[in-house]
Order: C-alpha cells, then structure tokens, then sequence
C-alpha cells in the first residue's frame, strides 16, 4: 500500500508543478491581454474626448473674453440706455453666456472652473459696485465710465487670471 502511493505522490506531485506553472502562464497572459485591451479602449476613448475638451476650453476662452468688461461695455453700450438699463443688460448678457456654456464644466478641471466662475462672480461684483456708484437717472456712459475706474483702482482685469489659468491648463494637455 505504501509503495502505492509512494508512486501516486510520484506521479501528483509533478502533475501539479505543472499545472500550477500552466495556471501562472495562462494568468499572465489573461492580464498582459486584458492590459493591452484597456491600454486600446483609453487610446480610442482619447481621440474621441481630447477634441470635445479642447472645444470646451475654447469655449471658455471665448466666455471670459465676451465677458470682460471691456468687451462687455463695448458691445451693449448704448446712449439711449440709462445706467440702470445698461446695469440689467450686462447682467442679462452674462447669465445668458453662462447659461450656454454651464454644460461645458463636464470636460474641464474643478480648479478651471472654479477661476472660470470667480472671474464671472468678480465682473458680476464689479458691475454692481458701479451701478451703485452711479445715479439711478444717470446715463449709460456713467455706468461704464464707473465699471472702469473700479478696474483702474484694483489695477486687474478679473478675466485675465481665469483666462491665463485656462490656457495654461491646455497646454498642459500637449
């Protein structure tokens, strides 16, 4: 009985090296497989994403621009508003640029956002410190003239930080 399974053990036990070496090739080559597979699905899912979040940070550019206040007043200014008028437009046509472009956050970074909506809150801030400057009667001309000496007297340009972080995060990117 004993010489039995002497050759039982004789016989099991190089079976099972084996098999256990086949277990780890057969393991290795499953996760190098499964590697080379996710490695592909990132490639493909990147040719298909890098576009759409270079389009958003451009987008975002063209948002701080448009809102700047120098670009703001230069484009809604008009002489047969009054200050309160002008007041509620540059208001209206913020929100309205931020409404188009909220959905982009998606593709950009938490930190490029938040300088995204801290440049549009210190213009927001910035244009209703002029309009309480500025007579309720007053003309549009006032309003403006206000929004730029708040400017001049903080000595920056809100959408610029946001403006550099952005590009700089683009660049990045490449």
């Amino acid at each position: 009985m004993e010489i039995i399974f002497a050759d039982f053990i004789k016989i099991l036990l190089p079976a099972a090296i084996v098999l256990y070496a086949m277990f780890l090739t057969v393991r290795a080559f499953l996760n190098k497989e499964l590697e080379r597979k996710l490695v592909e699905v990132k490639l493909r899912s990147t040719e298909v994403v890098l576009p759409v979040r270079l389009q958003a940070y451009e987008r975002m550019c063209l948002f701080l621009e448009r809102i700047s206040p120098n670009n703001l007043i230069l484009r809604l200014n008009n002489d047969v508003f009054s200050a309160i008028e002008l007041h509620h437009v540059l208001l209206s046509e913020i929100r309205e640029e931020y409404n188009h472009n909220v959905s982009q956050q998606v593709y950009m970074s938490d930190e490029a956002w938040n300088q995204v909506r801290s440049a549009m809150e210190e213009i927001i801030s910035i244009i209703n410190n002029a309009a309480a400057q500025v007579h309720a009667e007053g003309r549009s001309m006032d309003l403006a003239k206000a929004i730029f000496e708040i400017i001049i007297q903080q000595e920056l340009n809100p959408t610029s930080k946001a403006l550099r972080f952005v590009k700089d995060e683009i660049r990045q990117s490449f």
